[in-house]
């Protein structure tokens, strides 16, 4: 009968705009919640008979509820540096705090697009809510080793580990020195010249290379040539000799002609490059300068002059503050004034974010729904870049819910309206009996 199907659809009316409250009282409750993603309610009709007759029955209303995670609220400027947000498409892995008890390494992963990461007392990098920031491990030396793209399995809980002492070994070493062309003349009385200079070996403990410079000295004219010596005071002993010969012409003089090295530790013309093995196994890059460039070691007037000495590396060191940029690297800085990668962390993409599954805590499950996952570079591909000292707002518009909540409200009087008016009809057809 039509009048029951009128009941019936002012009762789904009542429903269905009950359920449009409960989305945007959520919505507004979360008004300033960071990475909340906004709720929607959708109205569909329902049809009984599609076909012309005598006759009408409401169908009446049914409604889909759905989270826009696409969404993206605003950046918030913060003063903690894993405060993080991913800055466009994409979603950082967490884990629950709870996960690290397990003896099996497997995490079960959870994605999410913002969090104020900090460590706790084992140095975890997680939320106060229990999320543990997720990322792919550095080599000890600070270089990033590849990881399946398609897995979640190389991903590991990031720890901090401040309280650890690190060193740097130096592996390069640059070596400007101008010699004294006078030396090389035919009569000259200098001896040889000393130069020592610091490295830091693979135990973090600091050596020299100890340089000695002795002058050819000809009968007569100038020989424009030297002999360089390196002692490493690890092994105690020299591990280089070579012979330098420098320009005497107009165009290019006061430069490295050539060197001759005396056994191990060849020279590389190409790039001024002497390999050097020095005590406990390691080798340090020595770059001494290229034929005919001024950059490098040099003959010129009267003077010994150490121009320019560099070298990587660094001493023992503790962590002083941790960093992450744009790319999902994360860097700790040390004392000593170096940093040095430890952990990166990937944006994961979805083919539909609107089709994962939402959690508490501003965080998504995977779905069918939500297709096959892959974990790019941060800012690669469709991604966004990580934003550090950010948090994502609310993805709510105050003034778009309180107008959609006058509008529901609205909507839930008049199918009230029609139950009422439904009931006095069934009184009127109730009298007619009497």
């Amino acid at each position: 009968m039509s009048i029951s199907s009128s009941l019936a659809a002012g009762v789904s009316g009542l429903a269905s705009n009950a359920t449009r409250l409960a989305a945007i009282s959520d919505n507004i409750a979360n008004s300033s919640t960071y990475g909340y993603k906004r709720a929607t309610t959708d109205f569909q009709s329902v049809v009984l008979n599609g076909a012309a007759s005598a006759t009408y029955s409401a169908g009446g209303v049914r409604v889909t509820n759905m989270r826009l995670i696409d969404d993206r609220g605003p950046l918030i400027a913060t003063a903690n540096p894993t405060d993080i947000a991913v800055d466009g498409r994409g979603f950082v892995a967490v884990t629950d705090i709870g996960a690290l008890t397990g003896t099996t390494g497997e995490y079960p992963i959870s994605l999410a697009t913002t969090g104020s990461f900090r460590p706790d007392a084992n140095g975890v990098l997680r939320t106060s809510t229990g999320m543990v920031l997720m990322g792919w491990p550095a080599n000890q030396d600070g270089t990033m080793p590849a990881f399946p793209r398609d897995t979640m399995s190389g991903l590991v809980p990031i720890r901090i580990n401040a309280n650890q002492y690190s060193g740097t070994p130096t592996t390069e070493m640059r070596l400007g020195v101008n010699l004294p062309a006078t030396a090389t003349v035919a009569g000259a009385t200098a001896g040889p010249q000393s130069l020592a200079v610091e490295y830091f070996s693979s135990l973090g403990t600091s050596e020299s290379l100890d340089f000695t410079f002795t002058p050819t000295v000809p009968t007569t004219g100038s020989s424009n040539q030297w002999t360089m010596q390196i002692n490493d005071s690890v092994t105690g002993g020299p591990i280089g000799t070579y012979t330098m010969t420098f320009n005497g012409t107009q165009a290019a003089g006061g430069t490295l002609a050539s060197v001759t090295p005396a056994g191990a530790g060849g020279y590389d013309p190409s790039t001024g490059m002497i390999a050097l093995g020095i005590g406990g196994g390691g080798t340090i890059s020595l770059n001494i300068g290229q034929p005919g460039r001024p950059n490098g070691m040099t003959q010129l007037s009267d003077i010994f002059a150490p121009v320019g000495i560099g070298k990587n590396g660094s001493g023992v060191a503790t962590i002083t503050s941790v960093e992450i940029n744009a790319q999902g690297n994360l860097f700790a800085i040390y004392d000593q004034g170096f940093s040095k990668l430890i952990y990166q962390v990937p944006v994961i993409d979805v083919p539909n974010p609107n089709g994962l599954v939402a959690q508490s805590n501003q965080t998504f499950q995977l779905s069918p729904a939500s297709g096959a996952f892959y974990l790019w570079d941060a800012g690669g591909g469709p991604t966004g870049a990580i934003a550090g000292y950010s948090r994502e707002g609310s993805a709510t518009d105050v003034a778009e819910e309180l107008t959609q909540l006058i509008q529901t409200q609205r909507a839930y009087s008049s199918n009230a309206k029609i139950i009422q008016t439904v009931d006095e009809m069934w009184q009127e057809t109730t009298n007619i009996k009497r």
